[in-house]
């Protein structure tokens, strides 16, 4: 079990914490390459938490378009884009949400896939812990249920975060891809679970919202903890793992940020389309 208050392998290094903020879908998506871009070039690296605003689903690398309830979500003012990562689409609501992403150059980490994501996975786990929440990896493999939405996707040991030290409910989805020079990790930690609005999102879907409700847990169900009280201990563990500094974009960096997303997570032909490169 990590300590919630211990430092990772890395906080001998430069990192900066960026305390949560609410940005579109397309701008946050953005923003973690930005984070990466900086990181690569011998800048700080980055951990951070945002928010959704507005409401957004953000399909998988890979993920059919087709799988998308694209009327509904025109309706109901959520945004759509496409993540980096694969998997299956997540529903991230305003105020039920909390993301988090870590970035740091590619040969500071482990070059296996799974030991750099249980590396930076130690702080999600950590504030889960300060929380009072026992969340651990799925103690056990366990079938999809709808495999477009991540949430519903198969359970599996090897990176599936759970409640009941992992024999509970899923409550965090998280994923890393990896550029030449850099690594980027992020994922969706559930602070309300939603079933009604996450399924909507999706079309064809046929699940109940009770099989939702059973399959995904958010951190209210399990705790009197605010939405406020867990940002602060996710940042905190963020930091404290990183040993990071609080800090800000810089200008540029913001305005490569709205580059990105304008050519990229902002496209129809990104968003759409079946990407064939990142």
């Amino acid at each position: 079990m990590t300590d919630p208050d211990a430092t990772g392998p890395l906080a001998d290094r430069e990192w900066r914490l960026v305390r949560e903020e609410s940005r579109p879908g397309p701008l946050n998506m953005a923003l973690d390459e930005v984070a990466a871009e900086t990181a690569a070039e011998g800048g700080p690296r980055t951990v951070r938490l945002y928010r959704w605003e507005p409401s957004c689903l953000s399909m998988g690398y890979t993920q059919d378009s087709d799988t998308v309830d694209w009327d509904h979500c025109a309706d109901a003012g959520v945004t759509v884009t496409r993540r980096q990562t694969g998997g299956g689409g997540i529903y991230h609501d305003h105020a039920g949400d909390v993301s988090y992403s870590i970035a740091a150059p590619a040969d500071e980490l482990p070059g296996q896939l799974l030991d750099a994501y249980h590396l930076l996975c130690e702080p999600v786990l950590s504030a889960f812990r300060a929380l009072g929440v026992d969340a651990d990896y799925a103690d056990a493999e366990r079938p999809a249920i709808h495999r477009p939405a991540c949430y519903l996707r198969g359970l599996h040991p090897a990176h599936d975060v759970c409640a009941d030290g992992g024999t509970g409910r899923k409550l965090s989805g998280n994923a890393q891809y990896r550029r030449e020079a850099s690594v980027i990790q992020h994922g969706s930690i559930t602070f309300e679970s939603k079933p009604r609005d996450h399924l909507a999102v999706f079309r064809d879907h046929g699940v109940e919202e009770s099989a939702f409700a059973d399959r995904v847990a958010g951190i209210a169900d399990l705790t009197d903890a605010t939405r406020g009280a867990v940002v602060t201990a996710f940042e905190d563990a963020l930091a404290a793992w990183a040993d990071a500094e609080a800090g800000a974009w810089t200008d540029a960096e913001l305005d490569r940020a709205e580059e990105i997303a304008d050519g990229k997570y902002r496209s129809d032909d990104w968003v759409r389309e079946r990407p064939g490169g990142r």
